[in-house]
């Protein structure tokens, strides 16, 4: 068992844009759900890019959720680790948040202080072009399984038990007015809004 002292599970992703949005919804989902050890820290690292460094230089090991293209089936779903990560990200990205968050760990590596341990948790998309869309059913009907991939591996690969919290969290991960429910709960019908774009994200001309 790695002897590791600081893990940071992160959710990488954009909300914008339907299934991009996973990684950001599991970690939603994960610190909503359970209280975890001390010696972890779940982030909502959206699409910051190398504004992140400075949390991978203090984490032994990174958890990564995130929308990835594996070739398959929209919803499947797969674990990668260590140089697989990195590599993996470089060869099947599909957005500009992916494209950054390669170069995140490729200077994490360079600067000598990239995780000792990294995990990819990731899902396979069905729709990246809804902007301003929620998950689709297949890739929400994962957000438990990956939750369930971290728990599981805190618990037997660094020794650490979570633990299901009674009531909600003091302060949400996630500000209320972007929580996942609010979100698709008040996006327009398609009726009343053009699918290309959606009124509460696009800025108005001020005459």
């Amino acid at each position: 068992m790695a002897k590791i002292e600081r893990i940071l599970v992160l959710g990488i992703g954009n909300l914008l844009w339907a299934d991009e949005g996973f990684g950001v919804r599991a970690v939603e989902a994960l610190d909503r759900d359970w209280k975890l050890p001390d010696q972890v820290t779940v982030m909502d690292g959206g699409t910051q890019g190398l504004y992140l460094l400075p949390y991978l230089e203090q984490a032994d090991a990174l958890i990564i959720l995130d929308a990835i293209d594996y070739g398959l089936e929209p919803g499947s779903f797969r674990t990668l680790r260590g140089g697989d990560v990195p590599a993996f990200l470089g060869a099947h990205k599909m957005s500009l948040h992916q494209t950054g968050f390669q170069d995140v760990l490729a200077t994490a590596q360079l600067m000598g202080y990239c995780p000792e341990v990294l995990i990819l948790i990731g899902v396979q998309p069905e729709c990246l072009e809804d902007y301003g869309g929620g998950l689709t059913p297949v890739v929400a009907s994962r957000i438990a399984p990956a939750v369930d991939a971290v728990i599981t591996i805190l618990r037997e690969e660094f020794g650490l038990e979570a633990t299901a919290r009674d009531g909600t969290a003091d302060e949400a991960l996630i500000d209320p007015r972007v929580s996942r429910e609010a979100y698709e709960a008040g996006r327009p019908s398609a009726e009343e809004a053009c699918r290309i774009g959606d009124a509460r994200v696009l800025a108005r001309r001020v005459s």
